[in-house]
């Protein structure tokens, strides 16, 4: 097997939208990646895919940021701003951990701190599994760790979930429920198309679990790396941070450092058969082709001379979306991808009307609050992973709440 490295944009989107190429960047952690949506190819590919997209049904995106996501805002930060901060790692998992669970359709019948504690530990554990290939840690006695994640994850949370929502797909099917009262997330599409996908148990608890930690994993990062890049870029200025008072602009500053920080710095694609890959040359069957990411959203010819740097004013050409590649493109774009990012807003969008996304909800409220680094406690590494994730971010709030 030949190993090819592209870094150009063009040849990574062109590459991303190949249909020849299969995912192999999650072949390692196939302990939870293993038949799930992430990895599969063509016509069961599609398939999954076409059901699981059920889920986002008409209005669900302004239903789900204007009606889930405000009373999970607020009940998540409050003891934070109680306490004046705390970690920005830990306040991003606790948000995004029961957001997702809410779209995976996970039960926390609890509502419980230590329930939360529990999922959210759970959920970590599956990322670094999800994750394996960029694992500083030995590869067995972490695959072993995941498992028991898994089952932990299936016996405190999945199978009551799936059992109330079996029962409320029972009551629609008699009539007793309307079709519009039953949980709007992928569990429920799942079981309701079981006679489409025929999952068995393990397979179910993969799927869903390789959600929870897509979402939370991915999510959480990103407001850190956000909030890091746009404090960098304000400084001292006044007038810089004046402009953050523009929810419509903080919007434009996520995007732009989704594009410096996508959730995965690379994707591999092996080949299926004997072909030709614009910026690799003629591969045979079973060539990798590794794609970095993290470089070809930095292309000078696309995003200009100062690609390595963070600029929210920059503009793209027609195209290419603000983020660049960080959602991916092709068969394998996010399914996330409108729920975390949204729909980006023109300059002087009415607020009121836009669609902004999780991950600048989170980073609007943030600033609206004051949240600033600890001079005297700066961030640290995650040294778990070769990713380049932050493990510790210390914040405060600085500003006076009322």
């Amino acid at each position: 097997m030949d190993v090819h490295r592209l870094e150009d944009y063009a040849d990574c989107e062109a590459a991303l939208r190949n249909f020849d190429l299969r995912q192999a960047l999650y072949d390692a952690g196939e302990v939870i990646t293993g038949g799930t949506l992430l990895v599969l190819h063509g016509e069961e590919h599609s398939k999954r895919r076409e059901v699981e997209i059920r889920v986002f049904r008409r209005n669900f995106f302004k239903y789900y940021e204007k009606e889930v996501f405000p009373a999970t805002l607020a009940q998540t930060i409050a003891p934070f701003i109680a306490a004046g901060g705390g970690d920005l790692i830990e306040l991003g998992y606790r948000l995004t951990v029961n957001l997702t669970a809410d779209f995976a359709g996970v039960d926390r019948p609890a509502k419980t701190p230590e329930e939360t504690e529990q999922l959210i530990r759970l959920v970590k554990k599956m990322s670094e599994g999800a994750t394996m290939i960029h694992s500083t840690r030995d590869r067995d006695e972490l695959t072993e760790e995941v498992r028991a994640a898994l089952a932990e994850f299936d016996r405190d949370f999945l199978q009551a979930s799936i059992a109330r929502r079996l029962a409320m797909i029972e009551r629609a099917e008699r009539g007793e429920i309307e079709e519009d009262a039953l949980a709007r997330d992928v569990l429920t599409v799942i079981l309701k198309a079981q006679e489409e996908l025929h999952f068995d148990h393990p397979q179910l608890v993969r799927e869903i679990g390789f959600y929870m930690q897509a979402g939370s994993h991915s999510t959480a990062n990103s407001v850190v790396h956000a909030l890091d890049e746009i404090q960098t870029w304000a400084g001292h200025d006044a007038a810089r941070w004046n402009r953050l008072e523009d929810p419509v602009f903080v919007q434009h500053c996520v995007h732009e450092s989704l594009r410096l920080h996508p959730a995965s710095p690379e994707a591999w694609r092996k080949t299926m058969c004997p072909m030709h890959v614009v910026g690799a040359g003629d591969l045979q069957e079973g060539d990798r082709v590794e794609l970095d990411l993290f470089k070809a959203n930095r292309s000078e010819s696309i995003f200009g001379a100062d690609a390595d740097s963070f600029n929210p004013d920059r503009e793209t050409p027609k195209g290419v979306m603000r983020s660049g590649l960080a959602f991916g493109i092709g068969t394998h774009t996010c399914l996330g991808r409108e729920l975390d990012g949204g729909l980006v807003a023109k300059p002087g969008t009415d607020p009121a009307k836009a669609q902004f996304g999780i991950v600048p909800l989170i980073v609007i409220k943030l600033l609206e609050l004051g949240a600033r680094k600890v001079p005297s406690d700066p961030p640290t590494p995650d040294t778990k992973t070769k990713r380049p994730n932050w493990g510790r971010f210390p914040f405060q709030f600085t500003k006076e709440i009322t």
